[in-house]
This record gives structure tokens, sequence and C-alpha cells, in this order.
């Protein structure tokens, strides 16, 4: 090719009376008004060591100094704004404003930029006060699509790019958009019958973008690129910092000065986009790919076919084929999850091997874990599984595959006995102290500058409710069946009559004649083993307990709420809705059922166009959560006590205050007591030489912020239950 062609001939199909730079017009919004050089300013440019294939091709601004070019080479249609003799400078490094041994094609440069030893930097728009020295190759093809998964005039369907998740064998994959969230992702995964629903999801992510050819790569003010080698379809946010990046490669990368973005040494990134605030870090490879805002890849860790969603980590570990929801923690270096749904506030610890998916005769396994998944030390678990919220796996392999529906349980094997161990409400029994700090922690590592959609992190919601309230079903029947079963004489009976016969034997039964019975669970595990259930009596009663307390923070806020003093009437006249009694979690947030499917509905018929759209009915239920939210705690009210809250009296009032200060109290002191165990376990302090060190290494359990804001929220509620009754006049 003729060098007189380098820079022209971007748009080969030109619209009618468009030049090949109308697309690029359209997106620099910089507003600076350019002009042609002078006689003098060529000839300073030439005496610089510079060259061009056409001077007239080289568009100044009035504040533009030829000094401040050196040693470069411009070829096409290169636009300039202001540069001024100035420094700009970004933590240690310093660089004069100008254009210094570089080599650009077809550009723009907003004001006072820092170009710095830039061997080829073509078709970009580079926005004010940016940075760029010491990178190889910085480029934009006339076909990018940073990172979404669109097509361009003319392209075949097979150069489309897909991510596959929740699956191997690609049956559940969706198109990568920027903007797109872990809900947008969940529901596009689910429903993979309804072709008509999946071909309406593909539509409205062709409608968001338009297929021309021609758009340029951006990078935003204030941006600050250093020792990267190839940079190639990528549009860069504003105040974002990228260091030492072997490659990107058709990406999006997302930043803000409220959410800065950073990528680091050595990190290869590949067909993805990147939200606003990540950190990406040291050896980092990722394709095919979404990185939601304020979350972190780091240490060598590997995203393939994944989605991961807001203020969560990844660190020297494999994530394959995977949705994964807000607040997930993954460290170490042998964990590996693979095929897998993850609906948040999980951690994966060291050695966890999910991903043992090739149990059939393809790759087509899946996992799914309920929020607050925890597997322990090098757990491995076999597809397919399903695990209710906040199981906990203790350290084993886990050779079929699972199905847990009780939340809040540990699952272990016994290995003397060959059987399955499921114990009910372990969180609540023996660790609270970290299920109510975890809650606390997810509040306050969420980065986002606007905290919608509406996440939840507490532990009692709709979705673990529902949970403990089938549980309690499920643990009554299969009392039942250990106590009558074991008369082989007895006829067996219907599930409503079992259900009725555990409910008396766990209320009537002391704790020791119900931990007496071998209970056993069927269906949780694919095996001929036996899974057995243990602690049944605690965590049934411990699960009224938290079914109780949920239902009564949404009564006592309700009477919080209402100006002047509280009433009887205040409390017969709220309507419980039983409507809207199933809940769905789409990508962290809970939604009821009802709504989730009135949403796929409207998308199938049109009355919902865009995603924008989507994301629009997120904001609405969001608006609209704690409200419907404290309508199923109330609902949970009724169901656990079985009674209305409409026909209640002041006594039964006074009753369930008493009774919910009881338990507010007991979570105070099972807190402080989990906590206290690290500071008497004898095995704990034996690397201590005293008492001393130990606080010196540790802390004071005294001084633990967590513990001391317990208590104090303690304290308050029992001067407010005191108010509330005082108001009331009961007792």
């Amino acid at each position: 090719m003729p060098v007189q062609q380098l820079g022209y001939g971007f748009i080969k199909d030109l619209p009618k009376g468009k030049d090949e730079y109308y697309l690029r017009n359209q997106q620099n919004r910089s507003n600076i008004k350019h002009r042609g050089l002078s006689s003098l300013e060529i000839e300073i440019l030439v005496r610089n060591g510079n060259t061009s294939d056409d001077w007239t091709k080289l568009l100044v601004s009035n504040a533009f100094n030829p000094e401040l070019v050196k040693n470069s080479s411009f070829f096409g249609l290169v636009r300039i704004g202001d540069l001024e003799a100035n420094c700009l400078c970004f933590s240690d490094l310093v660089v004069p404003v100008g254009i210094y041994n570089s080599t650009i094609i077809s550009a723009d440069f907003g004001n006072n930029v820092a170009i710095h030893n830039v061997n080829y930097l073509s078709h970009y728009i580079i926005g004010n006060e940016v940075i760029i020295t010491n990178v190889n190759e910085i480029v934009t093809t006339n076909h990018s699509k940073f990172g979404n998964g669109i097509l361009k005039k003319g392209e075949a369907e097979s150069v489309r790019i897909w991510m596959e998740l929740c699956n191997e064998n690609t049956g559940r994959k969706v198109l990568p958009f920027n903007g797109m969230t872990a809900g947008d992702a969940y529901l596009w995964t689910r429903n993979r019958q309804d072709e008509v629903l999946q071909k309406k999801f593909i539509s409205l992510t062709e409608k968001r973008f338009d297929n021309k050819l021609g758009y340029y790569g951006k990078v935003g003010d204030r941006t600050v690129i250093k020792n990267c080698k190839i940079i190639k379809d990528v549009w860069i946010g504003s105040d974002a910092y990228l260091k030492g990046a072997n490659k990107i490669k058709n990406v999006t990368i997302n930043s803000s000065p409220e959410g800065r973005t950073q990528i680091g040494e050595g990190c290869e990134l590949v067909n993805g986009v990147i939200g606003f605030g990540c950190r990406i870090f040291y050896g980092i490879k990722a394709v095919r790919f979404i990185l939601s805002d304020h979350s972190q890849l780091k240490y060598g860790a590997r995203l393939i076919n994944s989605f991961l969603g807001p203020n969560a980590t990844i660190s020297c570990c494999e994530v394959l084929n995977s949705l994964i929801f807000p607040a997930h923690e993954q460290h170490h270096n042998n964990s590996f999850l693979c095929a897998a749904l993850v609906m948040g506030q999980s951690n994966i610890a060291a050695g966890a091997t999910l991903g043992s998916n090739h149990n059939s005769r393809g790759a087509d396994g899946e996992v799914i874990m309920g929020r607050g998944f925890w597997p322990g030390l090098c757990v491995s678990v076999k597809h397919n599984s399903i695990f209710a919220s906040f199981a906990l796996l203790n350290k084993g392999d886990y050779n079929y595959e699972l199905n847990i529906p009780i939340p809040f349980s540990l699952i272990s094997n016994d290995p003397l006995k060959d059987e399955l161990i499921v114990m009910p409400g372990y969180w609540f029994l023996y660790n609270f102290y970290a299920l109510a700090r975890n809650a606390w922690k997810y509040v306050d590592r969420d980065k986002r500058a606007q905290k919608t959609p509406l996440f939840e992190y507490d532990y009692l919601a709709p979705d673990s409710v529902n949970e403990l309230i089938q549980s309690r079903k499920i643990i009554a029947m299969e009392v039942a069946k250990a106590y009558h079963d074991g008369n082989k004489k007895s006829k067996a009976l219907t599930d409503d009559q079992y259900l009725v016969l555990g409910e008396n034997l766990l209320a009537t039964k002391t704790k020791k004649e119900i931990d007496d019975l071998s209970v056993y669970a069927s269906s949780f595990e694919n095996s001929k083993r036996k899974a057995r259930l243990i602690k049944c009596y605690d965590a049934y009663h411990m699960f009224e307990k938290m079914i109780f307390l949920y239902g009564m923070e949404a009564l006592i806020a309700h009477i919080n709420k209402k100006e002047g003093k509280a009433s009887l009437s205040q409390i017969n006249n709220l309507v419980v809705n039983y409507t809207e009694a199933s809940w769905v979690n789409v990508g962290g947030q809970l939604i009821p059922e009802k709504s989730v499917k009135a949403l796929l509905s409207k998308i199938k018929n049109d009355s919902i166009e865009s995603w924008d759209q989507i994301h629009e009915f997120y904001e609405v239920a969001s608006s609209k959560y704690l409200d419907k939210r404290k309508n199923h705690a109330l609902m949970a009210l009724e169901i656990i006590t079985k009674k209305k809250i409409a026909t209640i009296g002041l006594k039964q009032v006074g009753i369930w205050l008493d009774e919910y200060l009881k338990i507010k109290t007991e979570i105070t002191d099972r807190i402080q007591k989990t906590r206290a165990k690290d500071y008497s376990n004898p095995f704990r302090k034996m690397v201590y030489e005293n008492e001393a060190e130990m606080i010196a290494v540790v802390g004071d359990l005294n001084d633990n912020g967590f513990i001391k804001e317990q208590n104090a929220v303690l304290k308050a509620t029992e001067l407010n239950i005191a108010s509330i009754k005082a108001q009331l006049k009961v007792k």
C-alpha cells in the first residue's frame, strides 16, 4: 500500500453525502476549534524532527505550541488541542506536555496531552490532560465493538462474541454489552425453553448499538496509560490508570472521577467489559467476561466466559463459565469455580474445586449456590448440585450430587458410618458472630456511588426466610418418619399426617428425646448412603425464633414510623398481602416472583423495548422493596405465630414484644460468646507467650467494635420496646 494511503479509507462504504470522518466528528465532543498550521509552525515542526504526509491534514487549536512536538510522524487527519509548556503529574510520574517520539495516524487529541514514545497510535480520540507513555500499540479497527456482543455491517454470525455462562455446553450463553447487570445475565440464562423470550433478549442487545463501521476508540480525560504493549479496540473512560498491561483487546473500560478503574502489570484482557472503580492487577487473564463496578481481579486470577458481580474479589484462582452475583470473595491459589450460578455473599476457600462437572457424557453440569455459600478448605463438589442460602461445607470430597434445601446448614461427611451429615441452623447455633458481622461487612464494602439497585445483604430476607419456613416442614416430617417408622408394625402416613405428627413431637418432646432419634433426609444426596439430620430440635426452634424475629422487626419498624403514640388500631389496621410470597434473587436484588414474571411477559409482547427499560424496572423494584419486604415479614409473622395481626389484642402484642426482646438479647449474647471462644481456646492461645501478647496481636475482645455496636443496638432496642409498651399501656 502506498504510504500516502496510510490513515485514510477507514470507512470503505460511506453513506451518501458523508465523509470518512462523520462518525469521528460525532464522537469528538471536545468543542475545540481547529485551524491549519502556519508556515512558521510547519518550519518549527520540521526542525524538531517531525514528518507528515500532508501538513494541511494536521489541524491545531489557537494555543498550540509546535515546540512541544518532537521526533514524531503524522499520517491522515490529525487534530491537536492546546499544548502549553507545563508538566502533567500522576503519583510519581511527571511528564512534559506535548507529543514526542511517536507515530500518530488519524487521531484527535484534547488539550495539554502528554504523548511519549508511542510506537503506533491509530484512530483514537484522546481526551484532555491524558498521559500515554511507552506504549507499543494503541489502535482501533473500523469494525471495533469494544467488547459488546454485536455484529458490524457485513460480518458473519461466526465472529459474534458470546459469554457462555453457568454451563460449559453453551446452552445458557448470553451476549455481553456495556451496562449489563448481574440481573440481566440471570434473566437471560434462565427460561431457555422460551424461544420467544430468548430472541427478544438478543434483539434488545442489538438495538442498543448500531452496525456502522468506522467508530474510533476513545481515551477519557486525565487517563494515564504507561508501559503497555498492545491496546486494540478499547474504549477507555476518564481518570483510568493502565500500567504495564500486556494486551487489552476488544474491551470497554468504564472509569470516572467517582469510580477510577486501574489495570496493572502483566494483564491480558480480551473481549470484555470492565465496570467503574475496578482494580485489575498482576498477571490477570480474562477472556469473554464482564467485571462489574468496584470489583477486583488480582494475583494471576483467570476469569473466562464469566460474569463477576459488583463489589467482588477474585485472586490467585480460576473461574470458568460462571455467573456470580455481588459481594463474592474467592482467594488462594488453587481455588477453582466452574459452571456455576453463585447468588452472592459467597466465600470460596483455598483448595475448593467446584469444577468436577464432567460427570455425564458431556461437559454440561451446573451448580446453583444460594446467598452466603461457603465451602471449606479443599472441598470438592460434584455437578449437578443445589444449595440453599448460607450453606457451609466442611472439608472433604462430596462424591455425589447434592440437593440441600435447608439454609444455614453445615454439611459434612462421616467416613466411619459412610453418611452425609447435615446440621440445619449451624450458623445460628454456633457462629452467629460471623453471620451477623458478614451482613454488616457487605453493606460497609458496597462502594457504589449510587446504591441502586438495592442489594439484599441481611441474612434474614424474603429468600432465606422462605427457606426457613419450608425447612421447618422438612425437619418436622423427617423427625416424624424417624419416630413413627421405627415401629415396623405402624402403617405409613401421608405427608400431611407426617407433618402434623412431627410438629407435635417437636412441640411436646424434650430435646434429648428428639436428639436420640436417627433422623434421615430423603433426596439430599444422589447415592445409596444415608443423609443424617442432626440437632433437629435446636434447629427447628431456632428457625422459629429467626422467622419471628424477622416478622417482629417489620412490625416494630411500622410502629416506630407512625407519628404520635403507638396504638392497637395502628397494629390491627396493617394489611398483609399473601400474593407475593415467592421471591427471586435477580442478580443480588430480591424481587417478588410475580413481578419478575410480569416483566418477562412485557419483554415478550414488546411492552418493554430496551435494556434501559428493564433497568428502570429494577429501579422501581428497588424503590418498592422495603415496603414489599415489610409485607413479606408480616406474612411470615402470621405464619409462624398462626395468628392474624388484624385480630390480636394488647396482651398478645405485649407477649410478642417480650419474646422479641428475649431473642434479641440471646442473639447479642451468642455473637459475643462465639467470638469469645477465640480468646479462650487453648489451641489458639498456645502460639502466644502470654495473654498480653495475644491481645497485642489479635486485639482485645473488649475493644471489638462490632460487638460494641451490637451491645449498643440491644440497649437502644430495650429502650424502644419499653417506650412502645408504655404507649400501648401493656405490661
